[in-house]
């Protein structure tokens, strides 16, 4: 199964580097943009079956791939 987890830092937290992605699009003429959030997704291909594989991806976001202070998580759709 193959499945992607993506992890984000926590809302109301702020996010220079998104901060910074949104003032170089308005700088260059996007002045639509009004947020961007940045974070990152992990590919995870796991020998389980879909329950079991859940369970395991969120074991291992909470204990290694998010920091559970200032990073939510997510787990994608499995294929």
């Amino acid at each position: 199964m193959r499945t992607r987890v993506y992890v984000s830092l926590k809302k109301g937290l702020a996010d220079p580097q998104g901060q910074t992605i949104k003032q170089a699009l308005n700088d260059i003429g996007f002045g639509e943009i009004k947020e961007v959030r940045v974070g990152k997704f992990l590919d995870i291909s796991i020998d389980a079956k879909p329950d079991e594989a859940v369970a395991i991806l969120r074991e291992i976001s909470e204990k290694v791939l998010a920091n559970p202070v200032i990073e939510d998580f997510s787990i994608g759709e499995q294929e």
